[in-house]
């Protein structure tokens, strides 16, 4: 019973853009449709045509676009009650989109039909029949979403199975069974859906959201139990707890069952979660199943001795299997083992004594409040200046910074002394919009004479973590930076009872580490 083949329809532009904070532009959409295709899914879910003039311009621009691998599909309701489908605005709007399939939803428990529409269960029918054959005239190609399908499944199968039907005589090409409460158990999918299976020619489809957190465990319950189609989102974004994770779904479909997925290449999951998180503003959880930046990310001692011999041995799958690389924490629960493999990815092959030495400087640099497992870059710079690898190229001999309590905003100015490795000096002020920010500006202004590089530089994200609460404001503070230069992006820390000057170590890291790097790359 089980699919030689599964369909991904991909519904991150419509059900995922229902997310709280999450507001796709028209370009936004459209990149993100040709990141899918390039993928090769075989259906994106671009909106509802007529719903607004965004999903309108969306829709007009990708009637355009020469797509290799997916089809464009456009979502709406069936008719409304009492209104002949040719008349029906939503149905209109659908038939003259650019669109070739258009997916429509239409109630299948007979709870909703009786207390959510108020209109008699055989009126309904007719509105998912005739509205479906409504669009075939048009020329559209159809697929059914049986909305709040298992609810009404154990409500009345009769009646759930009698909206499907309805569907099917009007010519839906696919029947899709909605989980739209995300309350049903997966014993409950499967069962349900082998049912389905078997008393239907019509192609079925799964569509899963995550309000019991099973959105993706339903969807492999549905396959295994004859669906071959599962609709998602990328990252799992969606209306409330969102929807089943497509990452999840194909990496778990295609590397631990076998199935045959519709993608061109698996090993691009985390290049697309990445693209479409930062497209959306919403970047990814780092705890994401395979794609997230802590998936294959080891801090334990005994985990990285062993994965140094093996890494089966705490890896379900080889990383590079979805595009996402395995990460070595450092932290004061580091041993040796930890430290030769982090060293590795630096290039360098410390011996016994060498990580002996910087185990022994990362344990007490923690216990004064640094953290070095989100900061990458100022442990690369410990390891090198403790093997005598390099020296700062310059320093801070001397900084102010003032804050001016004006009627309408609150300004800050930052003045700084810099002085390069051949003993010249430069010193300059700059404005920003608080104390960190100005200093963030003179810093880099004075330094961009004798390093070109840092005007490439600037800041995505700032943190600041308070170590002691019982401290008040006179607390050690841990400020991480994350810098990039449009290329490339990392991270440094510092700690201080002076947030400025906690901020001003991680700032200097920063700049330090990008001059470092220029110069590799010059001299390589």
């Amino acid at each position: 019973m089980t699919p030689e083949k599964v369909i991904i329809y991909d519904t991150t532009l419509r059900d995922g853009a229902q997310s709280e904070g999450i507001a796709f532009s028209t370009e936004d959409k459209l990149e993100i449709l040709k990141k899918l295709d390039s993928f090769g899914v075989s259906f994106a879910e671009g909106g509802w045509p007529g719903a607004n003039p965004k999903d309108d311009e969306f829709f007009r621009q990708a009637g355009g676009l020469k797509l290799s691998h997916t089809a464009l599909a456009a979502f709406g309701s069936t008719a409304k009650h009492g209104t002949p489908p040719g008349e029906d605005r939503n149905l209109i709007s659908l038939a003259s989109c650019s669109a070739e399939w258009c997916c429509i939803f239409g109630k299948s428990w007979d709870f909703q039909v009786e207390k959510a529409l108020c209109i008699p269960l055989e009126d309904n029918l007719i509105m998912i029949r005739d509205s479906v054959r409504f669009l075939r005239d048009s020329g559209k190609r159809v697929m059914f979403d049986a909305e709040h399908f298992f609810d009404g499944y154990r409500s009345d199968r009769s009646y759930a199975m009698k909206a499907l039907s309805a569907a099917a005589e009007g010519g839906a090409e696919w029947l899709v069974l909605c989980d739209t409460n995300g309350g049903t158990m997966t014993c409950d999918i499967a069962s349900a859906v082998e049912d389905v299976v078997l008393a239907f020619d019509v192609p079925v489809g799964i569509h899963c959201h995550n309000d019991s957190d099973l959105a993706v465990a339903n969807s492999i319950a549905a396959v295994e139990s004859g669906a071959s189609m599962v609709q998602g989102t990328i990252n799992g974004i969606g209306e409330r707890c969102g929807n089943a994770n497509l990452c999840s779904v194909i990496a778990n479909l295609s590397l631990k069952l076998g199935y045959d997925i519709d993608v061109r290449d698996v090993s691009m999951l985390a290049e697309v979660s990445e693209f479409v998180g930062e497209t959306a503003n919403a970047a990814p959880s780092p705890s994401l199943p395979y794609v997230g930046e802590k998936a294959f990310a080891h801090k334990g001692g005994i985990h990285v001795s062993a994965m140094s011999k093996d890494p089966r041995t705490y890896e379900h799958i080889p990383p590079e299997a979805v595009g996402n690389r395995r990460r070595i924490l450092i932290s004061d629960m580091a041993g040796k083992a930890s430290i030769s493999e982090k060293l590795k990815e630096f290039g360098i092959d410390a011996d016994a004594e060498e990580s002996r030495i910087i185990v022994g400087r990362i344990k007490e640099m923690e216990a004064e409040g640094y953290q070095f497992e989100g900061a990458d870059a100022s442990f690369e710079l410990l390891v090198r200046r403790l093997r005598g690898e390099m020296e700062p190229p310059f320093r801070v001999t001397g900084f102010r910074v003032f804050i001016d309590d004006a009627q309408e905003k609150t300004t800050s100015e930052a003045s700084v002394k810099v002085e390069d490795s051949n003993g010249i000096e430069e010193h300059t002020a700059s404005n920003g919009d608080g104390p960190v920010n100005a200093l963030d500006n003179a810093l880099r202004k004075a330094l961009s004479r004798f390093f070109p590089v840092v005007k490439d530089i600037r800041l995505t994200d700032y943190k600041v973590r308070v170590l002691d609460g019982t401290s008040a404001t006179a607390a050690t503070v841990r400020v991480l930076i994350r810098s990039t230069n449009g290329k490339n992006s990392w991270t440094t820390v510092g700690v201080s009872e002076n947030v400025i000057e906690a901020s001003l170590d991680a700032l200097t890291d920063s700049i330090e580490y990008a001059i470092y790097k220029d110069r590799r790359e010059v001299n390589e």
